[in-house]
């Protein structure tokens, strides 16, 4: 079992992967269940078709009946629908102040759970038990949300989980397109900390069809990354927007496919790709170097069609709302070189005049 800690200002607490991590329950982790009244979990309802009897066995092992909230799958859990719904569950269950929730599900059932628990009576503990690789990013930090239909995440609040347990077992169910999305966010990680750590991904065989084994050291890296930046910069004003490398420009085209019509990651390769075409611009980075991230999306599988697909206007919107731009101007995270990220402020004939370049390369 790997394990490390995510240390805040005013809290701490531990991330565990492994295939024996719901043990935890049972030791570790028992007199923090013991504390609660209640205990709700929130599931996707695909994991829980698959596996939630491997995690309703650890909590009765524990001494835990939980109650069960089965949400819809992927991004469609994240609506102020499915929110309202699950707050109204927990009034009627007489969830209190003192009850703790457990999100088991993938990256979006996290980011639902966390706002649930953040906002239920101002807020109450909760547990990620996350079930995808895409949430090695997102189930560590404390970011929570929901979408609308005018943009991804509009509607959150920062709300850190009291743990996080990455059963790696319960990676063997992921299709394919949920393995490369989680692996984009790898990628990411990769790009804005450590040269070396990059090109051993690219050239990495058979990369999106990974051992356990070395999934679980990829993915501690990955974890570790985000902990540091997130200790230095809990609330996102300076160091944290790093993170945010392809997001821009990838979360608008998450919302023109609607949340769900390509997966997050493949979203964010695109993302990136836009960036690193950026990152010439302003930054260091080679042509030869984008072009080789191009490839390497291209030989395992991730889309670009929405380029081809879709006009800059229709991009256009999303990237205005993003929640980094100020004042009507968008702030983009490049890379001086790689390792090394930055924030620069674009204008949109520049970013349009990207885009047109992204559509010619890819």
């Amino acid at each position: 079992m790997g394990t490390l800690s995510v240390q805040l200002a005013d809290l701490q607490y531990d991330v565990h992967i492994g295939s024996d991590v719901y043990d935890l329950f049972s030791t570790k982790y028992r007199q923090l269940l013991s504390s609660a009244d209640q205990i709700g979990i929130i599931a996707d309802e695909t994991v829980a078709k698959h596996h939630l009897p491997v995690l309703c066995n650890a909590l009765q092992q524990a001494g835990v009946e939980p109650k069960l909230k089965v949400v819809p799958s992927g991004e469609q859990c994240k609506t102020a629908e499915v929110y309202i719904d699950c707050q109204s569950y927990f009034l009627r269950e007489n969830f209190t102040r003192q009850s703790i929730l457990i999100a088991f599900g993938g990256g979006a059932c996290g980011d639902l759970t966390g706002f649930v628990a953040a906002t239920y009576m101002r807020g109450i503990r909760f547990i990620q038990c996350p079930t995808t690789i895409l949430s090695h990013d997102s189930a560590v930090g404390g970011k929570t949300a929901i979408n609308l239909p005018e943009g991804k995440n509009m509607v959150g609040s920062f709300h850190q989980p009291s743990a996080v347990l990455f059963h790696t077992d319960l990676f063997q169910t992921l299709p394919p397109r949920e393995m490369r999305s989680g692996l984009a966010e790898l990628v990411k990680h990769a790009f804005i900390s450590d040269a070396d750590w990059s090109y051993e991904l690219l050239r990495k065989e058979n990369f999106t069809s990974p051992s356990v084994e070395w999934l679980s050291t990829e993915l501690l890296k990955g974890i570790q990354v985000k902990a540091d930046i997130v200790a230095e910069d809990t609330f996102e004003h300076s160091s944290r927007k790093f993170l945010n490398f392809g997001h821009t420009f990838g979360h608008a085209v998450e919302a023109v496919y609607g949340y769900g019509g390509l997966s997050h990651g493949e979203c964010v390769v695109i993302g990136m790709v836009y960036s690193l075409i950026a990152s010439e611009q302003y930054g260091e980075i080679e042509s030869s170097f984008t072009n080789e991230f191009i490839d390497f999306a291209k030989a395992n599988g991730y889309p670009f069609e929405p380029v081809h697909e879709h006009s800059f206007e229709a991009f256009l919107p999303y990237m205005l709302k993003d929640k980094k731009a100020t004042f009507g101007n968008m702030h983009f995270i490049l890379l001086q070189n790689l390792g090394l990220p930055f924030v620069q402020q674009m204008t949109i004939p520049v970013c349009h005049q990207i885009f047109d370049e992204l559509k010619r390369r890819v």
